[in-house]
């Protein structure tokens, strides 16, 4: 059993999400060591968000570049209302969708105890508050900030069960805790209320269209004045990538490739696929949402120098979908 009071794992643990397993992870948080959890969306890899060291120890493990920001995810609106200035903008989409898969960048607050390092030195900060019960129990045992992105190496795809941690992240942190599949499948939404029109940073798991009914307007496009230092996680052209080529909107597929369909779509050639799996035969955005990175690590796993991808619509969580696959497409 790894020592709580340790920042280093011998060998990073599997933790049941029971009272004893919730305690061990906190221990080991709250001492500054990195601990992966499930949220509704992907598994995070947390570590004290008011701790520079601890967070340090993110950028190490996910060998990330460190003018990424970290989301900080708290157990309770109130929390984050001590961290970050909201506008009556951000209050109401903090009513609308927390807890949920939703993060809003806004200014710090003077005095935030988040750590220059998670905000990536800028003076915004990225709040969550997750809605996964074991996510809640665990931040609201911590008593502080915890700093999460996705766990698992820089770029790579994001997991959706314990087992893809540890694919990634095996002996690099000190445990993780297993709550079973994510039911998103995809990150949270991300927007920006930082004066002016919000802007929709990053889509995720709340539609444009849930955004759009509470403001009353649509959410602007990114600023990309600076594409170089992104103003939140998941913003760099290549992300969420697996080790082979992602081919988008295939239309035919070869035998040296792997296929991912949706629905009743099949590209021609495609019985002749070394690999194929299906996001949702029913051609259910929800699902496909909830199986696209696993997907993505089964048809990796086979080998395939390429992954060819059927194609999926943009109206809702496809929007999400098709900017996880455009940027696993991206060149590198």
């Amino acid at each position: 059993m790894n020592d709580p009071g340790s920042t280093v794992p011998a060998a990073t643990r599997w933790l049941d999400p029971d009272a004893s397993g919730l305690a061990e992870a906190a221990a080991l948080l709250r001492a500054g060591g990195l601990v992966a959890f499930p949220t509704e969306t992907v598994y995070g890899l947390g570590a004290d968000a008011t701790d520079a060291a601890a967070v340090a120890r993110i950028f190490a493990a996910k060998e990330r570049p460190r003018f990424n920001p970290l989301i900080s995810h708290l157990a309770a609106v109130r929390a984050a209302l001590a961290e970050g200035v909201f506008d009556a903008q951000a209050r109401r989409l903090a009513e609308a969708f927390w807890p949920g898969p939703l993060t809003l960048v806004v200014p710090a607050r003077p005095g935030t105890a988040i750590c220059d390092l998670a905000r990536a030195g800028l003076p915004s900060v990225a709040l969550r508050v997750p809605a996964h019960p074991v996510a809640q129990a665990l931040l609201a045992d911590v008593g502080r900030p915890v700093a999460a992105p996705s766990a698992n190496r820089s770029g790579r795809v994001s997991p959706t069960r314990a087992a893809h941690v540890l694919d990634d992240l095996a002996g690099r942190i000190a445990a993780v805790l297993d709550g079973g599949d994510t039911p998103v499948g995809v990150e949270s939404t991300v927007v920006a209320c930082l004066g002016g029109v919000p802007r929709l940073l990053r889509p995720g798991g709340v539609t444009r269209a849930a955004l759009r009914d509470v403001l009353g307007l649509d959410p602007a496009a990114p600023d990309d004045a600076d594409p170089g230092r992104p103003a939140a996680p998941g913003m760099l052209a290549s992300h969420y990538a697996p080790r082979a080529r992602v081919r988008l909107d295939a239309r035919s597929v070869t035998a040296d490739e792997a296929v991912l369909l949706f629905g009743e779509g099949r590209p021609s050639g495609h019985e002749q696929a070394c690999a194929v799996r299906n996001l949702s035969p029913a051609a259910d955005l929800a699902e496909a949402a909830a199986r696209l990175f696993g997907a993505l690590r089964d048809l990796d796993a086979s080998g395939a120098a390429t992954i060819a991808v059927a194609p999926i619509p943009s109206e809702g969580l496809g929007e999400a979908i098709r900017d996880r696959l455009a940027r696993a497409a991206a060149p590198r």
